[in-house]
């Protein structure tokens, strides 16, 4: 698969973002610990980020097509530098990662939409293939990265520096992370300066917001009512709630069940990560288009392997699982990601569908953190946590291979994708 010097410009821009979005989180959490602040707190960054996505999906496909999308990039990402600083400027962390989420929600869909505009359809799943492992890389890195950064050794080299004549303002080990950070974020802009304009136009877009609440609400029904677009966005929003979930549910398991601190239950949702990142690269190459649908009994059997964590009780064992889960989960979610993508772009622009797809999967997100939130404060045991999420994943993707299978018999499914056999 050849790839243009574009995309892979596009791929750097991507991962520095991502990778100091990652260790901006981490930074974050130890600056609520500074501050003393209550635990829960912590997943609420997490609520803060992801609100954004929900709150500005009518607004951020329009804005999206509005620009060439390497500019659109670039200015979301100042949007991330300013979150960034406002926390150095003593803002309440939840405010200003919210800023960073506001800049995130309106990133999204320049980043995914133009990959439509810049390669033909047969190399969506393998781009997505690249997109997804490289996102799980920066996000592993980002992690390492932000939880090395307010390591106290790390904290005290970097606070060591002294520019001759300058005073940078940097005295405590947070605000030495946070430059670090910020470091991070203009690499990730030059990049963002360096994206090729494709050179495509859209109608001139809507500036009115309610128009543009009613042309999103036209996209999101158009997309539900797809045959094809309402399978694959079912199971991609439920396996983002669902993942958003699952990293919490790790690090509760592994504190009671495998009795480790949060440092080393950290490393666990890394190795979790390792197999999604082995899983989408295995799809982007076995997967082709019109079988992308084929992936869906993964999922079942995901939610089935998740249910065995309750019985590990030891390292040697919760590696291997984890990894497991994660290959199944990648393999899974990266050919039903470039389904939705083609189908979004074949009946509506590229922008507009990921907005959609951001919207429906960032709801599903604040839905299942808040109910397991919930969880948490009724005291359930992780056990029972952790039957009650395999047995929901698993159900909802068995309702959703029946549902498929009832609109595959309405319709021949090849003459939905378009593709005609050559004989």
């Amino acid at each position: 698969m050849r790839m243009n010097r574009g995309f892979f410009t596009i791929m750097a821009a991507q991962f520095f973002s991502s990778l100091a979005d990652n260790a901006l989180l981490i930074a974050a959490i130890a600056l609520l610990a500074e501050m003393n602040s209550p635990a829960w707190m912590t997943p609420l960054l997490k609520l803060f980020f992801v609100l954004s996505y929900v709150l500005l999906a009518a607004f951020v496909g329009a804005f999206a097509d509005s620009l060439p999308k390497g500019r659109v990039m670039f200015v979301t990402n100042l949007i991330k530098i300013a979150g960034c600083v406002m926390m150095f400027l003593d803002v309440h962390p939840l405010a200003a990662y919210a800023v960073v989420g506001f800049g995130a929600a309106a990133y999204s869909p320049a980043k995914y939409g133009i990959l439509t505009e810049l390669l033909p359809p047969e190399k969506l799943v393998a781009a997505n293939g690249w997109i997804e492992g490289l996102t799980v890389v920066s996000i592993i890195l980002g992690t390492v990265m932000g939880g090395a950064l307010v390591n106290p050794h790390v904290s005290a080299e970097l606070l060591s520096f002294n520019f001759p004549v300058i005073d940078t303002g940097v005295n405590t080990p947070s605000e030495a992370a946070l430059s670090v950070i910020m470091v991070t974020y203009l690499i990730a802009a030059i990049f963002n300066l360096k994206i090729p304009d494709t050179g495509v136009r859209y109608p001139h877009q809507e500036r009115n917001p309610l128009k543009l609440i009613s042309d999103f609400a036209n996209c999101f029904t158009t997309l539900w009512q797809d045959k094809l677009g309402q399978i694959s966005l079912g199971v991609t929003t439920l396996f983002w709630g669902a993942g958003a979930t699952l990293q919490f549910i790790v690090l509760k398991w592994a504190e009671k069940s495998l009795h480790m601190p949060l440092d080393k239950a950290a490393i666990l949702q890394g190795v979790f990560a390792l197999g999604v990142a082995f899983g989408a690269g295995a799809a982007a190459r076995f997967v082709p288009l019109k079988k992308s649908l084929t992936v869906m009994p993964l999922g079942v059997l995901m939610g089935m392997v998740v249910m065995t964590m309750t019985l590990v009780h030891s390292f040697w064992l919760a590696y291997p699982l984890l990894v497991l889960v994660g290959v199944l989960s990648g393999y899974f979610v990266v050919p039903m990601n470039a389904l939705l993508q083609h189908r979004g772009h074949v009946l509506m622009s590229a922008g507009h569908s990921i907005a959609v797809q951001n919207f429906n999967e960032n709801i599903s997100v604040l839905t299942m953190l808040a109910l397991y939130a919930l969880m948490v404060k009724l005291n359930l045991n992780v056990n029972a946590v952790i039957i009650l999420f395999g047995l929901f994943v698993s159900g909802m993707m068995m309702l959703a291979m029946r549902k498929h299978a009832s609109n595959q018999r309405r319709y021949n499914s090849l003459a939905l994708i378009g593709e005609h056999k050559h004989h």
